[in-house]
């Protein structure tokens, strides 16, 4: 999930490293798949897989797990096919949201998606009615471990990065969206840890709740969404506010 604010960033760092990793395993095993089947399991030989192997590993996947899944993409016995689809809609209060799904099954997915923005006080509507809001963008997610700001600036330049923000215990690196993976193997090489590295969705204007129902309903639609296994990335032009701290 992504609303690019920096409780977004704060919580996708705290998903890479707690309970949500077997979703974020499941996601990128689809993706996976899909480029298996249609360029080949070789890495050397599909620029796609090799990407993915890529953002597998900057997402702490196993080796193994990896393995596993080319071999079962590559297979005969594998017959399962997905479908890229994407929706757009809005959710509380006009609050723009996107949905990019992998499917092998559209009808289910549709009926899914629909029902979460029925249900929580939005609604589904046509393609392009809020993708024009969004442009897409590189972003790297590195653990701040107090380095010096005048040489981290040098080091993301180093890396071929754009620019970049310290938001508490992470760094977060902006890039042209076809350079991630190489700018985050660039920051390996340097000793950083990458906690996670994608493109994304980034919203030119954001919306903010103030109403208490409607903050808990965009919550609840995001969480129902993230937790759909056909639901790839989420992305919202929501400017979160900060969720209090548990005891």
């Amino acid at each position: 999930m992504s609303g690019h604010s920096k409780w977004a960033t704060i919580r996708r760092k705290k998903e890479a490293t707690d309970g949500a990793r077997a979703k974020v395993f499941t996601k990128i095993g689809r993706e996976i798949a899909v480029v298996v089947k249609e360029g080949g399991p070789d890495p050397n030989n599909n620029a796609k897989l090799r990407e993915l192997i890529s953002k597998a590993k900057s997402n702490n996947v196993p080796n193994d797990n990896i393995e596993r899944i080319i071999k079962k993409a590559a297979g005969d016995g594998d017959k399962t096919n997905y479908e890229s689809n994407v929706y757009e809609g809005y959710g509380p209060c006009g609050v723009a949201v996107i949905v990019e799904c992998l499917t092998d099954n559209k009808n289910r997915t549709a009926g899914d998606i629909r029902h979460y923005f029925d249900k929580y006080g939005g609604n589904l509507g046509t393609t392009g009615c809020v993708s024009f809001m969004f442009t897409r963008q590189g972003s790297i997610v590195l653990d701040y471990t107090g380095q010096d700001e005048d040489k981290l600036m040098e080091d993301v330049f180093e890396a071929g990065a754009s620019d970049f923000n310290i938001e508490g215990e992470i760094i977060e690196v902006t890039c042209e969206p076809n350079d991630v993976m190489k700018v985050a193997e660039s920051f390996r090489t340097m000793g950083y840890n990458v906690v996670s590295a994608e493109d994304e969705q980034v919203p030119s204007t954001y919306t903010a709740l103030t109403d208490e129902d409607a903050i808990r309903k965009m919550r609840l639609l995001l969480d129902m969404l993230e937790e759909n296994d056909d639901v790839q990335n989420v992305y919202h032009n929501w400017d979160m506010p900060e969720e209090p701290e548990e005891d």
